[in-house]
């Protein structure tokens, strides 16, 4: 069984390092014995107003503290580790140091990651070829009569030295037919 200056230890040890730092795979279970202990010390005392049971319920209630603490940090470190695994990869010493609940959601954590960066690249995709269909620039370089855009409205006519914004197709037709001119912007 584990002890409260032991504990300690781990969360101190945990808190100064920036890896994920090895724990007895019993570590959990551990814990909880000595949780269940003192709370059944505390329970047993006769004089609940005694000063020896006032101490341990102290140590209790800052033993599940120190745990909450632990596993906050871990829990961060892991988190932290799955980010880097998606962009880079990580070494086989951090995943031998998650316990196996740990890994899960190490597992999780990285694959939720990764969905998420497909769907902004989707996004970020579908922007740019939206951006590709959207209107381009002209300037007319001769008289154009009217034209039909792709849903059946009429535009123009146009006289030389106009500037539309027309749909990139009927732009690109124009352009190659001599009729206008692309006017470069910044985007």
């Amino acid at each position: 069984m584990i002890t409260y200056s032991e504990l300690y230890e781990v969360l101190r040890k945990e808190k100064y390092s920036e890896q994920l730092q090895s724990l007895p795979k019993d570590f959990f279970s551990n814990v909880a014995e000595y949780l269940d202990e003192k709370k059944k010390m505390t329970q047993k005392e006769s004089d609940i107003f005694s000063e020896a049971v006032m101490k341990i319920k102290k140590q209790y209630e800052t033993a599940i503290a120190v745990i909450k603490e632990l596993i906050m940090k871990r829990e961060k470190k892991i988190i932290n580790l799955a980010m880097v695994a998606t962009k880079i990869g990580i070494s086989k010493r951090d995943i031998e140091n998650m316990l196996e609940n740990e890994r899960e959601l190490f597992e999780s954590v990285t694959k939720k990651i990764e969905e998420t960066e497909k769907k902004f690249n989707a996004m970020m995709e579908s922007g740019e070829n939206k951006k590709d269909l959207k209107n381009r620039l002209i300037r007319f370089i001769q008289d154009t009569s009217e034209i039909t855009d792709l849903e059946g409205k009429r535009l123009g006519p146009f006289r030389e030295g106009d500037v539309a914004n027309l749909p990139q197709e009927i732009s690109e037709v124009l352009i190659k037919a001599g009729q206008a001119v692309k006017i470069e912007t910044e985007d």
